[in-house]
């Protein structure tokens, strides 16, 4: 069957830089994650290197700012255009309603002018047998838009239900239940904003916070909030730090003091907490299964110049033959609490996947614990907000594991941030901690020690 996106060589091509290229790529990314089922960074990767777009990294910046935002906001979009359409547009017409989402994003929450807006989204519906019959309410619809939308946002954000609107039913009922109506609002609008970028320093954070001209957060990561290309910033040729979010740079700090300690690595790709931990002086052996995600950890630890003994390996049939004192498992999950920095994940995932997920974090939690030494330490991690995948996996290990015990963690441990533990002890950052200085992913660590 032939694509309903319209071919970038007949559409414009590459010395046309009107911002044409970038809204094709942006609708196009679009329609992959929402009707294909591609992850974000699969779509925009594809997208971006696109001839018309390889040497204009604004308008790659634009196109990446037209997707993403039109994801975080995709309900308050998507009700703006259904009281604007009379039906539903029909399959054949994906592309159009692609662009149509994404015109809807410039001119609601982009600011972008009204007449480029329009004018290119038109350009794009002609260019297509499948979309040309819509061009005439491509036109009709945004320039309605440009006329109406700013009072109906307005109307939305009067109503409060602003961040419930932009959010799947499932992941709000779950995360009122696990926090509360109040708290579940506070993460739904933390998902709104685009994140600010973290890095984890070899060492010196105060020094690269100064040479970065970034901030230096409690728990020692360095935020910046206008980087500009990453490639290109002091300290990224000679590996002198990586890119992770803060809440991700927690978990490996529950281990203590790692110099000269083997620490084993579990699910370790794309391998943050592997640098981390060698960073911090460990001998760590780093287990995943994926090979490009592996792929990427052996870059960044050249890059770094860091070392890890590497193993690819599935951990279900996995027999290491020996065991560790120190063992870290960052278990596949849902990946909720990174809906900051990937919209995407809300809008790929349902309720059903985490019912599905929590078997596998209990399987690969309880082989893990097999390969902890007496009167070691275990963390269990996961980047999700759903309770099964936190605290119900920590509540029935220990029930199936009578020989482990909770280690409670303390506030010292993770910069004094004595709101992200939770009652039991265990590691609860969610998107609205940190809010004044632009929120942290959501993540969740537990520590068990096994009994001498």
């Amino acid at each position: 069957m032939a694509s309903n996106t319209p071919t970038r060589s007949k559409q414009n091509g590459p010395s046309k830089q009107d911002g044409t290229g970038a809204r094709r790529a942006a609708a196009a990314v679009l329609q992959s994650v929402l009707d294909k089922g591609d992850t974000l960074e699969t779509a925009l990767n594809r997208e971006l290197s696109a001839k018309d777009l390889a040497n204009h990294p604004s308008d790659r910046a634009f196109a990446r700012a037209i997707a993403t935002t039109a994801l975080r906001r995709l309900g308050q979009i998507d009700a703006v255009l259904d009281s604007m359409l009379d039906k539903t547009l029909p399959e054949r017409a994906a592309f159009a309603m692609a662009l149509l989402r994404g015109g809807a994003a410039e001119l609601l929450f982009l600011g972008s002018a009204a007449h480029a807006a329009v004018n290119c989204a038109v350009e794009l519906t002609n260019s297509n047998r499948h979309t040309r019959p819509y061009r005439g309410l491509m036109n009709a619809i945004l320039r309605r838009i440009t006329r109406e939308g700013a009072d109906l946002i307005k109307a939305q954000e009067e109503a409060g239900e602003v961040g419930m609107a932009n959010t799947p039913y499932w992941a709000w009922a779950s995360w009122e239940v696990a926090y509360g109506a109040e708290t579940a609002a506070a993460i739904a609008d933390a998902h709104l904003a685009e994140p600010p970028l973290d890095l984890s320093v070899k060492s010196d954070p105060e020094g690269w916070a100064k040479t970065l001209s970034g901030t230096r957060l409690p728990t020692g990561s360095i935020r910046l909030s206008h980087p500009g290309r990453i490639e290109e910033l002091p300290g990224y040729g000679n590996g002198e730090w990586w890119v992770q979010d803060a809440a991700a740079a927690l978990p490996h700090k529950l281990l203590g003091d790692v110099t000269g300690e083997e620490v084993l690595d579990l699910c370790a790709a794309p391998g943050g907490k592997t640098l981390a931990l060698a960073a911090a002086g460990a001998k760590v052996t780093a287990v995943d299964r994926a090979g490009g995600r592996l792929e990427r950890l052996k870059e960044n630890l050249k890059r770094t110049n860091l070392s890890a003994d590497i193993v690819k390996a599935d951990l279900t049939d996995w027999a290491p033959g020996r065991k560790w004192k120190k063992i870290l498992l960052d278990a596949p999950c849902s990946a909720t609490g990174t809906a900051r920095r990937h919209p995407d994940v809300l809008r790929s995932k349902k309720g059903e996947d985490i019912a599905s997920l929590a078997p596998v974090q209990a399987t690969l939690l309880a082989k893990s614990a097999e390969w902890l030494e007496p009167g070691g330490t275990l963390i269990y991690c996961t980047c999700s907000l759903e309770s099964l995948e936190g605290p119900a996996q920590a509540a029935l290990f220990l029930k199936n594991n009578p020989a482990f015990k909770r280690v409670p963690i303390t506030p010292e441990e993770i910069g004094g941030l004595s709101g992200c533990i939770t009652p039991a002890g265990d590691l609860r950052t969610l998107p609205c901690h940190l809010g004044e200085q632009g929120g942290m992913d959501g993540f969740y660590a537990a520590r068990f020690t096994l009994s001498s």
